[in-house]
């Protein structure tokens, strides 16, 4: 906020500026009008120094806060998520660096990060549906049941979830025979690469928000369908967190309050939107912690977050589990 300010204000002294000289230039006569200009751009200059020293101030506090948690993170972390194994799911348009950021976090907790999925935008686009539909009807399972109001993005997204993850730790790390040909199907139809070996299933899902909310008049439908992905790995599996970072301003294709608005999936799915934020990244570790205690939370500082983080609690998952949380 103060970092806006202090750029209105230099705009604003700049026009002002501008404008006492055409006032000087133009006429001597309109003394009283030129003092009174010369007055106020001398308070908004003064007003800019001070908003970049709040700002100064501000940043040095929070690059020290920032470092305290960095060197923190190891211990805070500590055997959070011993013997899980964790799925990252990467988006069109998210971060690299947060993505990297939250996979040092997690083997920090002690998880084993089984691979990555990145889906693509074609996975995204309304248009790519019948593709969508066409592979889920060759290769689903024939005791895998759609809900009759699935979408086609939840019902692929189903179908890729039990190839990617499981709720059972005794067939965590070993492929699902039922889904075999699905990933490598899906990565030939351009909707999704691989890195690592995802298939060998995870018990946890990570899904990395993009960076910037989905815009144009696809964008709500978009945001939405990356919402289903996320309640499908988290029926799927043990549990999964949206995290990111929140958007400014507010938009109708920012997926995280699109998750935080879905009074279902909001309700099992977990969210961090301070995932750039080293506090954020341990944030993700202790949601995912939830998520194994069968809760879920919205976490951050954007709207619809209830909290910072979770209450800290000691995880005590059940390997035998069959559904999400």
């Amino acid at each position: 906020m103060i970092d806006f300010r202090y750029h209105l204000v230099s705009i604003v002294a700049i026009f002002l500026a501008l404008a006492v000289g055409i006032v000087l230039g133009t006429t001597l006569l309109q003394e009283p009008a030129v003092k009174s200009a010369q007055e106020v751009a001398a308070q908004l200059t003064k007003s800019k120094e001070e908003l970049r020293t709040q700002l100064d101030a501000l940043q040095g506090r929070e690059s020290g806060n920032d470092a305290l948690i960095t060197a923190l993170t190891p211990e805070l972390v500590a055997g959070a998520l011993t013997g899980q194994r964790v799925l990252l799911v990467e988006t069109p348009g998210s971060s690299t660096t947060v993505r990297e950021a939250a996979q040092q976090v997690l083997t920090q907790a002690g998880a084993e990060v089984s691979g990555r999925a990145s889906l693509t935008e074609k996975f995204f686009d309304p248009k790519g549906v019948g593709v969508l539909d066409g592979l889920v009807n060759q290769f689903k399972p024939a005791n895998m049941i759609f809900p009759a109001t699935a979408t086609s993005w939840d019902r692929a997204a189903m179908l890729l979830s039990a190839a990617f993850v499981t709720p059972d730790q005794a067939q965590a790390n070993t492929p699902n025979p039922a889904t075999a040909d699905v990933v490598s199907s899906f990565e030939t139809g351009g909707l999704l690469t691989t890195d690592g070996d995802p298939v060998k299933r995870a018990t946890l899902a990570v899904m990395l928000a993009p960076e910037k909310p989905y815009e144009g008049e696809n964008a709500e439908v978009q945001a939405g369908a990356l919402v289903s992905v996320a309640g499908a790995l988290d029926l799927a599996g043990k549990g999964t967190v949206l995290a990111g970072t929140i958007a400014t301003p507010a938009a109708p294709g920012d997926s995280i309050a699109a998750l935080r608005d879905d009074g279902e999936v909001s309700k099992r799915v977990s969210s961090v939107d301070t995932a750039d934020m080293p506090a954020g990244r341990v944030t993700i570790v202790y949601s995912l912690r939830e998520q194994l205690n069968g809760r879920a939370g919205q976490y951050g500082i954007g709207k619809g977050a209830s909290a910072m983080l979770p209450t800290v609690t000691t995880a005590t998952p059940s390997p035998t589990t069959q559904s999400g949380s």
